[in-house]
């Protein structure tokens, strides 16, 4: 299988619990480019834990750095800078790799350069991640709407909240024609055997399969 990104509208929108459930499902491996923050449970240590996996399946970060805040910053706080060359799609990660970014599509990695020009440039598809509470039609849509014009293709949007709420993604969906691909519910025992369980519950996994 083909890899792919898995972005969002925001920050703290369920990215790294439904990438572990991706990477669980669909017995992929997973790769977070670039992180800020190094907390003992970083989004490598708390993917391995979710999915059920060893390090074996856990594509090493570029770049890590300590303060939690838009790589830019974080890496200029740490006296670096990002160089995009250091991010390029070599073959080993083009297949089979679920990639993480950082907060929403629009973040910057430099002075030059923000996450969506690395999308751009990797010739991925992506699927989106959205909170199913009151504001995110517009910040989907928006974040839709900018993959567009970016000419990077969406699978489809996968949602974390209520599955009983299901207006947002039927508007959404309708204005933007981007598939609804479920909603991830908030467990409250969060596990692999749980996660898994809910992927198969609430996403169109054959969906993803169809559309990589």
């Amino acid at each position: 299988m083909m890899s792919f990104i898995v972005t969002g509208t925001d920050t703290d929108v369920g990215k790294t619990v439904v990438a572990a459930g991706l990477v669980a499902s669909l017995r992929m491996r997973y790769w977070k480019p670039v992180q800020s923050g190094l907390d003992p449970d970083g989004d490598a240590e708390r993917v391995m834990e979710l999915a059920g996996i060893d390090r074996s399946r856990i594509v090493p970060e570029v770049y890590k750095f300590p303060v939690p805040a838009s790589p830019h910053l974080s890496a200029r706080l740490a006296g670096e800078m990002i160089d995009p060359s250091r991010l390029c799609l070599t073959p080993d990660k083009a297949k089979g790799v679920v990639i993480e970014g950082a907060g929403g599509v629009m973040v910057p990695l430099n002075e030059q350069l923000l996450f969506i020009d690395i999308f751009k440039d990797w010739k991925l598809p992506a699927i989106l991640c959205a909170r199913n509470s009151v504001g995110t039609i517009n910040h989907t849509l928006l974040t839709i709407d900018k993959l567009k014009r970016y000419n990077i293709p969406l699978i489809g949007v996968i949602y974390s909240g209520s599955p009983e709420h299901t207006e947002n993604q039927r508007i959404i969906g309708h204005y933007s024609g981007i598939p609804n691909l479920g909603i991830l519910p908030i467990l409250s025992t969060l596990n692999t055997e749980s996660l898994i369980q809910a992927m198969n519950d609430y996403i169109d996994i054959s969906l993803i399969n169809c559309k990589n």
